[in-house]
């Protein structure tokens, strides 16, 4: 083990509370994990004060129903799982509504006449999930930090896309990630038209307890939509995230900023689905620097992370928010016609959290990506594309 493994696996054990025989501080070996696999569960929202303890620790935290009506306006019925009007139901409607039904949102989100900027990448046979954002093996062999083809196309015509997923050989996500809802253009009071204008009346463009506790607004706000078929590869953001489920679930796979280390980052040669055809191919960007990305493709395969290393399952609920702190490591998946919201809020650079999450990202040098020796065999299930799908057109 070289001295930069050494170091990055310290890190973790401190974090942890594992301590070994040999350290300097005592003789005796203690197991006590501090930091643990459990997650804290609030019943109400924080307060400004009880949230920037929360940033101050450094710890996610699932928040229930009630925190997300402090969120939002009235929503005593907000995340019911009973739809009296199906997402995907056509046709217009006229009825009287209360402010912020699940109803009335999804009403407006379907008459939404703007041109959407939608994500989407080719699917796989086994398994079927979009690869788009991730680590993926062209045909040549070689592996690249693919991203996802962007197309234009009307709310109607997404929503009627996702609901035949099975049909398709292409995985559609909303998924602009670039304040789709309200960008940072807005928070410094210069124009910032959004394809979701209609939307704006219910979706505030800030958390109150959260831009109080951090004292500043957010960077961006970004609705998400998408089917089981979208699977979040392991990442991290330098955003404190606070995630809310508006219909559906979101399934979480959380790492620490210490445990990066066994998600064995490389650096890989960028590229980007195109189409081709009929179909979607896997296209180089020679003028495109190599990005860094985990080598892990699904964390969630047993033996993929170490032993000691004890990653938090959550699953978010309609009607719960996840607060993700800033650096922390993320693996998402979701049910069918999953939609949600996020307010990103840029972390501090101040003071230690930047300089330690810039130390441990930092430690050792990030080898190819296509090194032979540090290809993982078993992980050709999630990186193989499927030349009979996303070539199907050449």
């Amino acid at each position: 083990m070289d001295s930069a493994s050494t170091i990055s696996q310290w890190f973790s054990s401190e974090y942890h509370g594992i301590t070994s025989p040999s350290s300097a501080q005592c003789s005796f070996y203690i197991e006590a994990d501090l930091n643990g696999g459990h997650i804290e569960i609030y019943e109400q929202p924080p307060t400004a004060l009880e949230f920037s303890r929360l940033v101050h620790i450094n710890r996610p935290v699932l928040i229930r129903g009630t925190a997300t009506r402090n969120i939002f306006y009235d929503l005593h019925s907000f995340y019911s799982q009973e739809w009296k009007y199906p997402l995907f139901d056509s046709g217009t409607m006229s009825i009287s509504l209360r402010p912020w039904t699940p109803t009335r949102f999804l009403l407006r989100l379907r008459q939404t006449g703007s041109i959407l900027v939608c994500a989407l990448g080719p699917s796989h046979l086994v398994p079927k999930f979009s690869r788009a954002d991730a680590v993926t093996r062209s045909l040549d062999g070689k592996l690249y930090f693919v991203e996802p083809h962007i197309e234009k196309m009307k709310m109607s015509e997404l929503l009627s896309k996702l609901s035949r997923e099975t049909e398709d050989l292409e995985i559609y996500y909303l998924q602009s990630q670039n304040g789709n809802v309200y960008s940072n253009q807005f928070f410094e009071g210069k124009p910032d038209p959004s394809e979701f204008e209609s939307l704006r009346p219910d979706i505030p463009s800030e958390i109150p307890w959260c831009s109080e506790g951090l004292g500043k607004s957010p960077d961006a706000v970004n609705l998400w939509i998408g089917s089981h078929n979208s699977v979040t590869s392991i990442h991290s953001d330098p955003y404190e995230n606070i995630y809310t489920v508006v219909r559906g679930s979101k399934h979480f796979t959380l790492l620490p900023p210490t445990d990066g280390w066994c998600l064995k980052e490389r650096m890989y040669p960028h590229g980007i689905w195109r189409r081709s055809g009929t179909g979607l191919t896997l296209t180089p960007s020679p003028n495109v620097s190599p990005i860094r990305w985990s080598s892990v493709a699904d964390p969630d395969i047993p033996g993929k992370l170490p032993q000691q290393v004890h990653p938090i399952q959550l699953t978010v609920v309609a009607g719960e928010t996840l607060y993700l702190p800033a650096g922390w490591w993320h693996h998402v998946r979701q049910a069918d016609n999953t939609i949600a919201l996020n307010w990103w809020y840029d972390m501090e650079m101040r003071g230690m959290a930047w300089i330690a999450l810039s130390f441990l990202r930092g430690v050792g040098d990030v080898p190819s990506g296509n090194d032979e020796a540090d290809v993982d065999e078993g992980e050709d299930d999630c990186l193989q594309q499927d030349s009979a799908i996303v070539n199907r057109g050449m």
